[in-house]
């Protein structure tokens, strides 16, 4: 097969499984987990049930296909922010922010206590405790952080004590959540 053929091919894949994760997504927001089925995602991205099956066996693998989407974007964010962003301090600060943004805007419903029994989510859960254990040694070891408690028991209290932003009220609420969890991580004298 010619190149541009196989390109083609390629896209269109990806375009159907694009379309069919959003679907999915904007189904299950509508109508409730137990009420979407096959016939229904291929009815909504117009394409037929055979070829739906094709690409995934059954709604929940698009819905685990559409998660490890998700957090995939989730985590490439965090990246993004601590890249963009100066010294250690000011690293941690942005990327706890922008997590604790997450959990604010993505608060644990019905569709996610589905989904995060997944085994992407531990391993996603893992990936993010080692960034932010790095940044985490990387502060204790310039002093602009505590060295008294080791670095992953530092990343687990953050990631516990952020995820506390699902059940605030509004944005300020969740900076104020940020700059306390940051004060506990300051150096004790």
């Amino acid at each position: 097969m010619p190149r541009l053929w196989n390109e083609t091919i390629e896209a269109h894949r990806s375009a159907v499984r694009e379309a069919t994760l959003d679907t999915t997504a904007a189904l299950v927001a509508e109508q409730g987990l137990a009420s979407v089925t096959m016939s229904l995602i291929a009815e909504r991205t117009g394409i037929g049930r055979a070829t739906l099956y094709k690409y995934f066996p059954d709604v929940e693998s698009i819905l685990v296909a559409w998660h490890e989407r998700q957090i995939k974007t989730h985590l490439a964010h965090l990246f993004h922010v601590h890249d963009e962003t100066g010294d250690i301090g000011k690293r941690l600060a942005a990327v706890l922010e922008a997590y604790a943004l997450m959990q604010h805007e993505h608060p644990v419903h019905e569709l996610a206590s589905f989904l995060h029994r997944g085994e992407h989510v531990a391993r996603a859960e893992q990936h993010l405790t080692e960034f932010l254990k790095s940044l985490l040694a990387e502060g204790a070891a310039t002093g602009r952080l505590r060295g008294d408690v080791a670095p992953g028991e530092l990343a687990n209290y953050c990631l516990y004590a952020l995820a506390g932003a699902r059940e605030l009220p509004s944005k300020a609420a969740v900076h104020r959540l940020v700059q306390v969890t940051l004060t506990a991580l300051r150096p004790v004298d």
